[in-house]
C-alpha cells in the first residue's frame, strides 16, 4: 500500500505548517496540486479523498518553525502525518526534493505535488485542513484577517503586522514580523 505525503503553509508569517498523508483505496478524479484548485473544488475534493481513503496529519506549530527552522518542521510535520495514519503503507512519495527520516521507504518527488496523485490528494487535504484553521485563527485575531491570506506575507498582512504588532501565532523568526 503506497502513501503520499505533502505539507503546506511554508511561506507563511503565521500559523502551523500542516502536513497530511494520503492512502487512497478508490480512485478520485480530478486530484491535481491543491494552489490549482478553487476553494469550492478543493472542499469538494477532499471530501471525496476522505470518503476514499485514510489520510493522517502532522502540524508543526510557529513556535517549533521558530525553534527549528522552516524546513525542518516541515520535514517533522510529514513525519508526523505519516505516523498518524492507521495502517503503515509500504511505499510513500514525498513531494520536495528531501526523504523523511523514517524506517519507510520514501521517495522524494520534486515537484510532486503535479506529477503524482497521492501527493496531489495529500496536497489538497493539508491545505483544506490550514485553512480551515486559519479561518478559526482569525475569530481568535479578528484584527489580522487571516480567512483572507491565511498568514501568507501579502501587503494587508504586513500592514496589520505593522499596525498591531504580532500575534501568538506570528513566527518571530520570518522577515516582515521580527
Amino acid at each position: 500500500m503506497q502513501a503520499g505525503v505533502d505539507e503546506v503553509g511554508r511561506g507563511c508569517l503565521a500559523g502551523p505548517v500542516v502536513a497530511a498523508a494520503v492512502v487512497l483505496f478508490n480512485e478520485v478524479e480530478g486530484l491535481k496540486d491543491s494552489k490549482q484548485l478553487t476553494p469550492i473544488k478543493r472542499n469538494r475534493l477532499c471530501d471525496e479523498i476522505l470518503e476514499n481513503g485514510i489520510t493522517g496529519i502532522g502540524i508543526s506549530s510557529n513556535v517549533e518553525v521558530d525553534e527549528i527552522n522552516i524546513h525542518q518542521a516541515s520535514l517533522l510535520a510529514m513525519e508526523r502525518a505519516i505516523s498518524n495514519l492507521e495502517i503503515k503503507p509500504s511505499n510513500i512519495f514525498v513531494d520536495g526534493k528531501f526523504g523523511l527520516n523514517i524506517d519507510i521507504p520514501n521517495h522524494p518527488i520534486i515537484g510532486g505535488d503535479k506529477k503524482c496523485f497521492l501527493i496531489s490528494a495529500a496536497s489538497i487535504v493539508a491545505k483544506v485542513y490550514r485553512d480551515n484553521f486559519m479561518h478559526e485563527m482569525d475569530i481568535e485575531y479578528p484584527g489580522f484577517n487571516f480567512s483572507k491570506h491565511k498568514g501568507y506575507p501579502t501587503a494587508e498582512h504586513l500592514n496589520l503586522i505593522k499596525e498591531f504588532g504580532p500575534s501568538k501565532i506570528h513566527r518571530m523568526t520570518f522577515k516582515g514580523v521580527k
